[in-house]
């Protein structure tokens, strides 16, 4: 199931809906020192803009700053987010990380 992209009511946040349950309990991240060492967070954090990453079981959440356009972020986060449930949750046998 590809990855899903909502709009938020806070027009620098969009939601990327998983279609499954990937993180077993909630996970924020206010910064990229803080998401070091967390795939895919970490990852997300490395695009030019992002200020901060919630995960929730089936859905990820990303800011970023006002002047940054979402167009080149959202396909990025798009992939980062397929290749992590691919690589990795799939490959776990609790397909919840």
């Amino acid at each position: 199931m590809p990855i899903q992209v909502q709009p938020t009511p806070n027009p620098n946040a969009m939601k990327f809906v998983l279609g499954r349950p990937v993180f077993a309990r909630p996970l924020s991240f206010p910064s990229a020192q803080a998401a070091a060492g967390h795939v895919p967070a970490e990852e997300i954090f490395a695009l030019s803009g992002v200020y901060n990453v919630f995960m929730v079981q089936d859905f990820v959440t990303v800011n970023k700053l006002p002047d940054v356009p979402w167009e080149p972020l959202v396909p990025a986060v798009q992939a980062i987010l397929a290749e992590y449930i691919t690589s990795y949750v799939t490959s776990h046998e609790s397909g919840v990380a």
